[in-house]
């Protein structure tokens, strides 16, 4: 038994004669009754009486054709299933992201590509980047973003973005009649912090080290909305991106360009053991649209 002969079975039972099932199938009527007899031989009984050169399925036929039928439903939903995927990816994407960027550049990003993909479902967590690196490393997430100081070990990994930090004061501080803040400004400045393992907060401690300039820490988080957060308290002063800055309310903060440039980085991280997906290069595309 094979699916040629199959399918020469089913189109003899929709058509309800040999002639007819030889056209839908593009073939002549004696190769119509070839298969079938080949058929009947595989599963050893009569398929059809031969009444008045008419073809009339024996019960035995009936009772094979609903196997036949649900057998064909279910290959109608593989292709349906296939299309699906063709068109609309494999209906979900799983992002973690660093919390810099989880606030306003990647769900720019998930907007637009929801447009061009509506029936797939977006899970978005905003965790450290360590935890980032973690849930890509492991194949539990599609796609990450991740400060550059993670193990890249295990990953596939690539530049994302890179811009200069800005000073972000309260409103009303001394420093927001600044046109441009300065390593010099922070000496004995209570100063929020990101944590020391964090790249960015590494090169501000080298420039401010060569400078002799020691900010008073009061604070140190892992996040930039906590840093943004405690700045628009009076807490401190702090350095932030311009993208952590965009998703958040500025309305008690002022952010001010500073000098020396000490630049914060991002990488893309996915994970190394599989190719991408569809959906995932236009994610992607996505991304890097919204940069």
């Amino acid at each position: 038994m094979n699916l040629r002969q199959i399918e020469t079975f089913a189109a003899v039972m929709r058509c309800g004669t040999a002639s007819r099932a030889a056209e839908t199938l593009g073939v002549t009527q004696p190769a119509v009754s070839r298969t079938l007899a080949e058929l009947e031989r595989s599963v050893g009984f009569a398929l059809f009486a031969r009444i008045r050169n008419r073809l009339v399925p024996t019960p035995e036929a009936r009772l094979l054709y609903q196997d036949v039928e649900a057998a064909f439903q279910g290959i109608d939903t593989i292709r349906a299933s296939a299309a699906r995927i063709r068109d609309q990816g494999s209906g979900e994407l799983r992002v973690a992201s660093l919390s810099a960027l989880g606030g306003s550049l990647v769900p720019r990003a998930i907007a637009a590509f929801r447009k061009a993909h509506p029936a797939v479902r977006v899970t978005l967590l905003v965790l450290s980047s360590r935890e980032v690196r973690d849930l890509v490393a492991s194949g539990q997430f599609d796609v990450g973003l991740a400060a550059d100081e993670i193990d890249v070990t295990g990953v596939t990994h690539q530049a994302f973005l890179t811009r200069d930090a800005l000073c972000a004061v309260p409103v009303g501080h001394p420093l927001a009649d600044r046109a441009v803040v300065t390593s010099a400004d922070l000496h004995g400045m209570p100063f929020v912090a990101y944590v020391p393992e964090d790249r960015s907060r590494q090169r501000l401690d080298s420039l401010l080290a060569a400078e002799n300039v020691v900010p008073e820490i009061v604070v140190e988080t892992i996040y930039a909305s906590t840093l943004h957060a405690l700045v628009a308290q009076g807490v401190g002063v702090g350095l932030i991106s311009a993208a952590a800055a965009e998703g958040l309310d500025g309305s008690r903060v002022v952010l001010r360009p500073f000098a020396p440039a000490v630049p914060i980085r991002s990488l893309l991280i996915l994970p190394s053991d599989r190719p991408k997906s569809e959906i995932v290069r236009d994610f992607i595309d996505a991304l890097m649209a919204a940069r």
